[in-house]
């Protein structure tokens, strides 16, 4: 019998620092469908999905479809907090960006236009990320407590954070 494998583009990236789960990452530019939406963290992701599948599916002004890739990516949007700051179970002001990367076969002018108005296509410059892999199902409270870790790991390694957290799921 044949076998049907689909593969999924994810996101290319050089490892600079590798430790156990820890990893200090480079990415190269890529460029992200976005869109915001209300809602507590484990609810976001599903209810931001729909649109950008349709998006990817051909809801565009091209009706052209795009291949899906990984990860999916999703974090908080509001009022900035310091990395250093207590972590609170709650959204500030309930919105969350999630995001799908787009594959780098496109550009900023020969993706599709979105017809949902509320999906963004932006340019994220190259930078250096640190991460922490796990695996299983995901949640709230889980996300949580590997980024706990990861915040220390990140101070006991002496690295300045200059941006938010991003949780990126490979599904």
């Amino acid at each position: 019998g044949a076998i049907t494998a689909m593969a999924t583009e994810e996101a290319p990236y050089t490892v600079l620092k590798n430790d156990d789960i820890f990893e200090l990452r480079e990415y190269p530019p890529q460029i992200l469908a976005e869109i915001i939406v209300e809602g507590e963290l484990e609810d976001a992701g599903n209810k931001a999905f729909r649109p950008l599948f349709r998006y990817i599916s051909g809801d565009n002004i091209s009706r052209g479809k795009i291949a899906m890739t990984a990860p999916v990516s999703q974090e908080q949007k509001g009022e900035k907090i310091s990395m250093t700051a207590p972590v609170s179970q709650q959204s500030i002001q309930g919105k969350w960006a999630v995001s799908f990367m787009m594959p780098g076969s496109y550009t900023m002018e020969t993706l599709p236009t979105p017809d949902d108005s509320n999906i963004k296509l932006r340019q994220v410059p190259a930078r250096r990320v640190a991460v922490v892999r796990y695996s299983g199902f995901w949640s709230e409270k889980k996300y949580l407590l590997q980024k706990e870790k990861l915040e220390k790991w990140i101070k006991d390694n002496r690295f300045t954070v200059t941006g938010d957290p991003v949780w990126a799921r490979y599904t």
